[in-house]
């Protein structure tokens, strides 16, 4: 590799916002429009009143006290003249238009903090992560050669499936967000970066660092709610079957790598029936290559280049990229889907912005707690509030941003979610289920949609005539019993 930059590319004051390049995430109708918000200096534009500078130790937020707050950037008071505007979005109600401006204003100052210190710690842990996972794939790869003995084969899968998984969340996954441009290093090229998966990098940036960085967690927009084949909102109409979620998202855990490859493929419209093959041949074709690869090697070369073992190695090969699917299908779903997770609609961001954008990132991810290996082995995606806040910041060091991070959501009063994966991931999996059998307001309103074909219909109007029936049945014995009872009581006041 090359020698990096030491000193990475200034960015001028109105430059550094949550995307810097074209193929980044962004808040694709926004980059100033909280010109109408309080400014810096106190002023507002086109809303009436003044805030208070940070200087003057004037409380913000909820009424926290600014304090020594880590950005000089004015905050509206809720109930204040610049909080008249409302704000868009539901999970916040007490947040005004001002408020979610001034949030973004700390979040890109803390931003720009970061960009403009990368330099030779962050190259430095890079190089370092890279030469561990290739010594760990070389290490697996040995040691599988004689995977017929049962040590080498556990050692083998083990150091196999850690050399993957550091391949595709630590590196490859942050280095295809550009997190390492800076460097000017042809191997750390974000743009370039090939990983090994089978997912192609190139549908991968557009899936991932677009569609799903811009509109995260916005229903109907970002394809990851679901990866188009699971309910995972109130928001997605529920139909038949989604009655299979758990058989779903189980088989996808498995194959995480493929359900990544064809997510861009749009494989809901299949459903549909409006899904069109000669559209998405390039695509197909592309997919079957990089598959094509993955399996000649892991399946064919190197259990081949085991001889009478080739059985063994190709049962550790298979393991290993288990392994790895079920690894990050846990962090990535236990970042965007755990209890407290917000969603959102189309309506409430067509006006977004920058702001806006933040808070929206914020709300729709949840972290994961745990240790410094823990954090390496997820890529620092147990980070995901902090990943999803800044995209293109080496991953490394979102354990220190989130001191700031966390800091500001309590000044404005906002909820930072994290927890431990074995709960986290427990309350997805209850999420799914949840939502694979429809309540009785989904379902009426699935069968007065005319999705429901005639026997889902006519069987609807059965079981609601014989509960009907029943439910006459029922107080009509509640009816003769009652009888009954009056009866006895007279017979025995009588008697006596």
């Amino acid at each position: 590799m090359s020698t990096p930059t030491a000193t990475p590319t200034q960015h001028a004051d109105d430059d550094f916002k949550a995307v810097p390049k074209s193929d980044r995430p962004l808040s694709p109708k926004a980059p100033d429009r909280e010109s109408r918000s309080a400014t810096v200096d106190g002023t507002a534009s086109g809303v009436a009143g003044t805030t208070a500078s940070p200087a003057s130790g004037a409380s913000v937020g909820r009424g926290h006290s600014r304090g020594t707050s880590s950005t000089d950037v004015a905050v509206a008071e809720p109930g204040s003249a610049t909080s008249a505007i409302p704000g868009p979005l539901h999970a916040v109600p007490h947040m005004s238009q001002d408020m979610l401006d001034a949030f973004g204003r700390e979040m890109e100052a803390i931003r720009k903090k970061h960009m403009d210190d990368l330099g030779e710690r962050d190259a430095t842990y890079i190089r370092s992560i890279i030469k561990a996972q290739r010594r760990l794939e070389l290490g697996g790869r040995a040691l599988l050669e004689f995977a017929w003995f049962p040590p080498f084969w556990v050692g083998g899968v083990a150091a196999l499936s850690a050399s993957k998984i550091l391949d595709n969340m630590e590196i490859g996954h942050n280095v295809m967000h550009g997190q390492y441009d800076w460097m000017q290093d042809e191997e750390l090229n974000g743009r370039t970066f090939e990983w090994d998966t089978a997912c192609p990098a190139d549908q991968w940036r557009h899936s991932h660092n677009y569609m799903h960085h811009t509109h995260t967690n916005i229903v109907g927009k970002d394809r990851d709610i679901g990866y188009g084949i699971l309910r995972m909102s109130e928001d997605q109409p529920w139909e038949p079957y989604y009655l299979g979620n758990l058989g779903y998202v189980s088989a996808l855990a498995l194959l995480f790598e493929y359900g990544v490859a064809v997510h861009d493929l749009e494989t809901e419209e299949l459903r549909a029936g409006t899904w069109d093959l000669r559209e998405r041949l390039p695509m197909l074709k592309a997919i079957w290559g990089k598959v094509r690869g993955q399996v000649l090697k892991d399946y064919v070369l190197f259990p081949l280049l085991a001889g009478p073992g080739a059985p063994a190695t190709l049962s550790a090969n298979v393991t290993a990229n288990i392994v790895r699917n079920l690894w990050t299908f846990s962090i990535i779903f236990c970042g965007h889907f755990p209890d407290g997770v917000e969603e959102f609609t189309a309506e409430e961001t067509a006006d977004e912005t920058r702001g806006g954008w933040y808070v929206r990132q914020l709300l729709g991810s949840a972290n994961l707690s745990g240790g410094k290996l823990f954090h390496i082995m997820s890529g620092n995606l147990s980070f995901q509030i902090e990943h999803h806040l800044f995209p293109d910041i080496p991953a490394h060091r979102y354990a220190e941003i989130s001191v700031d991070v966390k800091e500001a959501c309590e000044r404005y009063g906002l909820d930072y979610h994290s927890g431990p994966l074995p709960y986290q991931l427990f309350t997805v999996f209850r999420k799914i289920a949840r939502l694979s059998v429809p309540t009785a307001g989904e379902f009426d309103q699935y069968v007065q949609s005319g999705r429901a074909g005639r026997v889902t219909k006519v069987a609807t109007t059965v079981a609601r005539g014989a509960g009907a029936g029943a439910r006459a049945a029922a107080d009509g014995a509640k009816v003769v019993a009652g009888a009954a009872v009056s009866a006895a009581r007279a017979r025995g006041a009588a008697t006596a």
